[in-house]
């Protein structure tokens, strides 16, 4: 190439022929909808048995029970100092209902705290009960004696856990299991001494305590409700005992909840961009889907009503290693009969699978409408991605007996409200306004209730981080 002469690129050439981006002006363009990242899968509103509800509320009538504490107790933590907040006493059996702050808040001065190193006993079998532990952080065993004389263990104790609670009503208590620490433990422990010195001067908290002393024990049945006098295997004519089945009081009522928004669209956007899709279709399409992926949030996390909230305390198990194993699979389905599904988060699932892998043992999967859910014993593990995952890699595993019919978890709903589009949610027409926006209002209404406490489980505290 001699000097000067130029140098021609691609882009200098002359063009010979129409151009894609002139092109496309004449050309229909095949698109798709509108997209959304957030939509899941939603199996727990898929699989949910739901109840039509009259009147917004839902009352779960059951035999009358004399519950025990059916929550953990919260701590507030600063620096390196614990402390029970003092209405979370309320958790222990025989503070349950008393409800005198100022003399909870005593109380829950008098707790001292203790340090617990790894393999430590926190409490020994045979020694006497005279302290309640309240777990604020670590996990602890209960270890009993075997059929042959050799450890087993009973129960993992985690945080919020409390034990030793005889302690407060019965004197001669004794230690029936020994309470060993697995990782390194902080305990508050509140003396039956310390609860005797406040109940002296606080007449209520007296009051309470005998209340609770004379409930006889063999009132109850082993879940606590109050028993039914029979008589089996007699000959004879004896007297046959009288009996009958006795209800709570004041049920639990399930006021259905609500998730709401406000959908706006311009009306010049209604009237000239309609065409292929509608605009004001595809809007509401999305605005539906968040408003569901919510409502499943909801039944999961609500504090009211929400699954992991609504478990009762002795359903509720800790992994024995942390990390999700199939025994402690077995240890969840063992609390209740005819458990329909498990509910767990993707990363659960995983970190269950990489379990299995370690055992050599390969999980059967069923077909759920085109999809392949694995299962364990033949119940399906569906994802859930509402389940929340904590900064250190925790999370919690769900278990269910679902429906009325079988005592259950059931969702509830109201169908035939107005303006509906689906059972319970509507989307009602409120008008444009001056701005010549056009509004409409999108409303779910939904709960979730359990029937009885044994329907429903919760394995906490798994870890999904740990690989080897």
């Amino acid at each position: 190439m001699s000097v000067g002469e130029e140098v021609r690129t691609e882009q200098d050439k002359p063009q010979q022929s129409l151009g894609t981006a002139a092109a496309r002006n004449l050309a229909t363009t095949t698109k798709s909808v509108p997209q959304m990242q957030e939509i899941s899968s939603r199996w727990l509103l898929r699989s949910l048995p739901w109840v039509d509800v009259q009147g917004g509320t839902y009352r779960v009538n059951r035999r009358l029970t004399y519950a025990v504490g059916d929550g953990r107790v919260t701590f507030v933590k600063t620096g390196d100092r614990v402390e029970v907040i003092p209405a979370e006493l309320g958790e222990l059996p025989a503070l349950r209902a008393y409800d005198d702050l100022e003399v909870l808040g005593e109380l829950a001065s008098r707790c001292r705290q203790r340090e617990f190193a790894a393999g430590e006993v926190i409490a020994s079998f045979g020694s006497p009960t005279d302290e309640v532990y309240l777990l604020a952080h670590g996990r602890a065993e209960k270890i009993g004696e075997g059929p042959y004389g050799d450890d087993a263990v009973l129960g993992v104790l985690a945080d919020g856990s409390y034990f030793g609670e005889a302690a407060v009503l019965h004197g001669d208590a004794i230690w029936e299991h020994t309470v060993r620490a697995v990782t390194s433990c902080t305990v508050l422990i509140l003396a039956r001494q310390d609860v005797e010195q406040v109940a002296e001067r606080a007449e209520t908290l007296r009051e309470h305590l005998q209340e609770q002393q004379a409930i006889p024990e063999q009132s109850t049945n082993k879940y606590g409700e109050k028993a039914v006098d029979l008589a089996a295997g007699h000959s004879g004519e004896p007297d046959i005992p009288h009996t009958f089945v006795d209800y709570e009081a004041r049920p639990r009522e399930y006021e259905l909840s609500i998730a709401q928004t406000v959908l706006r669209i311009h009306s010049r956007v209604a009237d000239l961009y309609n065409q292929p899709m509608n605009q004001t279709e595809q809007q509401l399409r999305l605005t539906v889907e968040a408003l569901k992926e919510r409502q499943e949030h909801e039944l999961v996390n609500n504090t009211q009503f929400g699954l992991l909230t609504n478990c009762e305390y002795d359903q509720r198990i800790q992994p024995h290693d942390g990390v999700p194993g199939p025994d402690d699979m077995d240890e969840l389905l063992s609390r209740r009969r005819g458990t329909k599904l498990f509910l767990a988060h993707p990363r659960a699932i995983a970190a269950f699978g990489r379990e299995l892998n370690k055992r050599g043992l390969v999980p059967e999967t069923v077909d759920m409408g085109g999809n392949r859910i694995p299962t364990w014993r033949g119940v399906p593990i569906y994802p859930c991605n509402k389940i929340p995952v904590t900064e250190a890699r925790t999370t919690s595993i769900i278990a269910m007996r679902t429906g009325e019919q079988d005592q259950g978890v059931i969702g509830l709903r109201q169908a035939g409200i107005p303006d509906e589009i689906e059972p319970s949610l509507s989307v009602r027409f409120m008008g444009i306004n001056e701005q010549a926006i056009i509004k409409y209002l999108v409303t779910a209404y939904y709960s979730a209730a359990v029937l009885v406490p044994d329907a429903l489980g919760v394995l906490e505290n798994v870890e999904i981080g740990r690989w080897r």
